[in-house]
């Protein structure tokens, strides 16, 4: 093919030669220039996904999960999110609080209308405080130890919920963990000043810019 070429160029009149040598410059090269953009492309493409395939084989939504289901807030630590471990503890904190709370609330109120059941007679002292002041009325005494018991029991269902979630935001998180999101699809909200009409001063305001 290398001799045929060289013979029909060599054969063509010097400006048809001039011309065709052009067209092979102006077709051949930019052909050879975006198949290599397209390989370099592609090698990057791949090497990316395969970077991207390593990191999330890496970092394991059930690993996560586990260390959470162990150690509430040990999943977190796992995703980087250390912030969100005082959180954690402060939710269990405060369901612990009201647990402790309710439950010695409830404990004085039994107390109080068990004893009160069994001394109708009046010959004992009150138990405590609670029969001292509504002895007379069993009822009320009934009533408030039903309402501590129910409210110590809902602590400990929403104590298991909140267990619950901090497994759950730990494996959600860790499935994110590689999700990146470009800077040309955001939603932001900017200051903006905008010009009053004639006669109004300029106000301040808020922007909000969908970018995609």
């Amino acid at each position: 093919m290398k001799v045929l070429a060289k013979f029909t160029i060599a054969h063509l009149p010097k400006k048809e030669s001039l011309v065709f040598l052009s067209i092979c410059i102006l077709f051949i090269i930019p052909n050879k220039v975006s198949y290599c953009q397209d390989s370099d492309s592609l090698k990057s493409i791949q090497n990316k996904s395969r970077t991207d395939t390593t990191l999330s084989l890496a970092h394991s939504p059930h690993k996560a999960s586990l260390y959470s289901m162990v150690l509430p807030g040990l999943g977190q630590a796992y995703n980087k999110k250390y912030w969100k471990i005082p959180v954690v503890y402060a939710g269990f904190g405060v369901f612990y609080y009201l647990i402790k709370f309710n439950d010695k609330e409830y404990k004085a109120w039994r107390a109080a209308y068990y004893h009160n059941l069994n001394n109708i007679d009046g010959t004992e002292p009150p138990i405590n405080e609670y029969e001292e002041k509504y002895g007379d009325d069993p009822e009320f005494l009934k009533a408030n130890k039903d309402f501590y018991r129910r409210n110590r029991d809902l602590n400990y269902i929403l104590t298991g919920l909140w267990y619950m979630l901090n497994v759950v935001d730990a494996t959600v998180d860790a499935h994110l963990y590689t999700w990146e999101v470009d800077e040309n699809l955001s939603i932001r909200v900017e200051p903006q000043i905008y010009n009053g009409f004639t006669g109004f001063k300029p106000a301040g305001g808020l922007k909000l810019s969908l970018r995609f």
